[in-house]
């Protein structure tokens, strides 16, 4: 090998005796120049790392798609799957531009970052390519979580503009908060820490599920719901999905990114906790990828049943929403707490995805891909989690032990972190709708948010995008036929 280190007894036979000092020169530089190969191995190995965490997490933007694909109407596939490509574009351009200098500069006042706009002076001690890289594609979720919820019935240039804005400002900000150092709430805080412990917020249930979530529910309800969902504010009818099969490709696709999206924010993985045994951080990289999987599959056997119970089917749709919801629920502690407590987490984010579904119905809130309720509700669900299991061994491997640190309430470590997370979620709900609903709002007021009535009839895709994404058969009142009656026929071609 190029490079390689050699050190023989006739190197050192020379140096010996009266010359003592220059052997002991030849050896500590001989014995530092290994050192750095080995920092640089370390290096290498933990940046190696979190770009594949990255290009998982990056994957999910195809889950994305792939899910809001199959959850909307046929007519309106190809303008949902251009959205999605838009957010990651878009998404950055504007996180290069803003959102990582908002997000992780340094700051005074814990509230933004201030500097490295454009990466000017990047990389710098702390931060590589690989990490803007991985934060970039948490940026983008968030925003592919925002356009589910006002799918089919939005206009293209409003989706620039929020996904822009969402990336570029409203994100970047509660990410600083809770993931710079520098950050007000900020577990990684060396003093003042929020209630002397800091809100957890490990992976975003908060910073990207809350975030994303809200803002689609700001946006759905400033638009309205689609045509025929409450007739006449009546009782709600199914404007159900064309593709159960997408949606099910799409859940799968999310399931594989979540094993970078929450192993992956360790962001380092060659950190031993204890010198010389074979316990590290690779061994909480691995109870992280089993506390989100004991979650979701946990919310998705409970959604399954559950369902069952109340609509009297074995719906995958719901399942696949289900599982969803305990992934986004686990995401804030999955590396603070033990396998055990992911049941618990999962199971009761089910229930409160449920719930929510229930209230939305009542209250006629119409988002297509429930993404305000699963990642909105099931994301707050995941704080207060935190605050009640999160285990003192793990709290202190994770974000270093010092005095005072907290831990959960149900594992003896008081109320101060529930109090935390609990002003998380206060403050997280209060931004968003200070940003994005009054977005929203100016873009209802310009003309800029929604399509026509004759244009969302019609569907986005041959009134806005050219064409239909394939040839198919979608009748709008399919979802209001009297069970059995025939499917209406088109009419025959004239003759020549």
């Amino acid at each position: 090998m190029s490079g390689a280190i050699t050190c023989s007894a006739a190197d050192l036979s020379a140096l010996l005796g009266p010359n003592a000092t220059a052997a002991a020169d030849y050896i500590c530089g001989q014995l530092g120049t290994v050192n750095n190969k080995f920092t640089d191995a370390a290096y290498a190995i933990d940046n190696t790392y979190l770009l594949f965490s990255a290009y998982l997490v990056f994957a999910m933007q195809l889950g994305f798609a792939m899910l809001c694909a199959g959850s909307v109407r046929a007519k309106n596939t190809m303008n949902i799957m251009l959205t999605n490509v838009l957010d990651a574009a878009a998404g950055g351009l504007f996180y290069y531009l803003f959102g990582y200098a908002f997000a992780f500069g340094e700051s005074s006042d814990g509230f933004i970052g201030r500097h490295n706009f454009g990466l000017k002076d990047f990389p710098t001690l702390t931060s590589d390519y690989s990490f803007f890289l991985y934060q970039w594609a948490f940026a983008i979720a968030a925003a592919g979580i925002t356009s589910g919820s006002i799918a089919e019935r939005t206009k293209f240039v409003a989706y620039l503009i929020y996904s822009s804005f969402l990336t570029g400002f409203v994100y970047p900000v509660v990410s600083h908060w809770f993931w710079s150092p520098d950050g007000w709430a900020s577990p990684f805080r060396s003093e003042d820490r929020l209630f002397g412990t800091g809100a957890i917020d490990f992976a975003g249930s908060g910073v990207v599920h809350m975030v994303g979530g809200i803002a689609g529910l700001w946006g759905a309800l400033i638009e309205g719901p689609r045509i025929g969902r409450f007739p006449d504010g009546g009782h709600a009818i199914a404007l159900r999905g064309h593709s159960a099969s997408l949606v099910v490709l799409g859940t799968f696709l999310l399931w594989f990114g979540w094993y970078g999206f929450n192993p992956g924010s360790f962001t380092k993985i060659l950190i031993p906790y204890n010198s010389g045994s074979n316990y590290g951080q690779w061994s909480g990289i691995g109870r992280t990828a089993v506390t989100t999987t004991l979650s979701g599959c946990t919310a998705a056997l409970t959604t399954l049943f559950g369902k069952r119970l109340l609509s009297g089917h074995w719906n995958v749709t719901d399942v696949c929403n289900g599982l969803l919801g305990g992934f986004a629920a686990i995401t804030a502690g999955c590396s603070v707490v033990d396998p055990w407590a992911a049941i618990v987490c999962g199971f009761v984010a089910s229930l409160v995805l449920i719930g929510c579904n229930k209230l939305a119905e009542l209250l006629k809130y119409d988002d297509p891909l429930e993404a305000a309720q699963l990642h909105g509700g099931c994301g707050a669900w995941g704080l207060i989690f935190v605050g009640l299991f999160a285990k003192e061994k793990y709290v202190n491997e994770v974000y270093g032990a010092s005095p005072g640190r907290h831990y959960g309430l149900f594992m003896g470590g008081g109320g101060k972190l529930l109090g935390a997370q609990l002003v998380q979620i206060i403050v997280i709900v209060g931004w968003v709708s200070a940003t994005m609903g009054t977005l929203f709002f100016m873009l209802k007021k310009l003309n800029l948010l929604r399509i026509s009535n004759e244009d969302e009839m019609q569907g986005m895709d041959i009134a806005r995008h050219g064409g239909f994404a394939y040839i198919y058969h979608d009748n709008d009142d399919d979802s209001i036929r009297v069970p059995g009656s025939p499917v209406p026929r088109a009419p025959n071609p004239p003759a020549v």
